[in-house]
């Protein structure tokens, strides 16, 4: 684990994102630009958008810089 990698959640999943493992395919922001958004700070933000939506997102992910677990209850 790196010191830049980031965590993002909406209470019900949580994305953890590897900045020096992605390649920048935009895989995620094309497929999910309402949660992806590198335009924006912070660039992932999850409110309002299905879990499920984000889940597959995220598993789109070529260089395994993005991935997904599920949050405690």
């Amino acid at each position: 684990m790196s010191k830049f990698d980031k965590h993002y959640t909406n209470g019900e999943i949580t994305i953890y994102w590897q900045p020096d493992k992605c390649k920048h395919s935009g895989n995620c922001v094309r497929g999910l630009p309402a949660v992806f958004n590198y335009a924006k700070h912070p660039w992932i933000e999850m409110n309002g958008v299905p879990s499920a939506e984000i889940i597959e997102a995220v598993n789109r992910c070529p260089s395994g810089a993005l991935s997904w677990f599920e949050n405690k209850k």
